[in-house]
Order: structure tokens, then C-alpha cells, then sequence
């Protein structure tokens, strides 16, 4: 084939086009988005148990667990040897992290209030946020005794 025909010209042109993909598709953020606390969520509070009735009860925030796209923190109440109450205080935040996290966390905390347990299952979409979210809650319950 001549230098300059068409058929060449295009196969070049589509090899580097799926290159070029390959590489953006292949890319992490070098360090995350950033993290701030989760919207509509009250500041950590300090950790230990607080206010409860009996050994274990109280509130408790687990350590923040780093994951890609920043860190994940969860607070969970717990009466009677039970959690009452599960919240994401920090959570992965910017671009498609915001939504992510929406989409994530009500469930992720819906589940660790069912399960009362950190062995709950990972969210699909949101594999980076479900470990670090199991591996802060269960900070918290170690810390809550239970």
C-alpha cells in the first residue's frame, strides 16, 4: 500500500482513537476529590460511647477509612446491644462521587441497621464507598463493644 492511501490512513487513525480510550478509561484520580462531610450531616462527633444505658450503648463514630476517592466515616447508635441508627458523617464528595454517594449511603446505612453487623453486602456502582463504610462501621462497633 502506498503511503497516503485512504485504508492505511484510516486504520492509523483508528488504532490511536482506541489508544487514546484505553488510556482516559484507564486513569484513577492520583488523589481524590476530596472529602467533606456528607450532605446533611452533622460534624464527627468524638469518639466513645455517649449517653447510653448499659456497656456498649451510646453513639459512637468509627475511624474515617480511606478509600480512592476519599474517606469514609460512620456514626452508629446503639441501645441494647443493637444499632439504632447508622450515618455516613464523612463520605466521598465532587463529580460523580456526589451522586455515588447519594445513591449509596442511605442504603449502605439501611443495611448496617437490618444486619447489625459490618458484614453487610456492597452496593453495585459503589464498591470503594461499601468497603470503606464496612470497614468504619465496624471501627464503630469495636469502639461501641459490640
Amino acid at each position: 500500500m502506498r503511503k497516503n492511501h485512504p485504508v492505511r490512513r484510516a486504520v492509523l487513525v483508528g488504532a490511536a482513537t482506541v489508544s487514546g480510550i484505553v488510556l482516559l478509561l484507564s486513569l484513577k484520580p492520583a488523589s481524590g476529590p476530596g472529602s467533606v462531610p456528607a450532605a446533611g450531616t452533622a460534624p464527627p462527633a468524638a469518639a466513645g460511647p455517649q449517653g447510653g444505658r448499659g456497656p456498649g450503648d451510646g453513639t459512637v463514630t468509627g475511624d474515617a477509612a480511606d478509600t480512592p476517592y476519599g474517606p469514609v466515616q460512620v456514626r452508629v447508635t446503639v441501645s441494647g446491644g443493637k444499632i439504632t441508627a447508622a450515618e455516613a458523617v464523612r463520605a466521598p464528595r465532587g463529580g460523580q462521587s456526589d451522586r455515588i454517594t447519594a445513591d449509596a449511603v442511605p442504603l449502605l446505612n439501611q443495611a448496617a441497621i437490618t444486619t447489625g453487623t459490618a458484614d453487610i453486602d456492597a452496593v453495585s456502582g459503589a464498591t470503594y464507598t461499601s468497603a470503606g463504610y464496612q470497614q468504619s462501621l465496624q471501627s464503630a462497633l469495636d469502639r461501641a463493644g459490640g
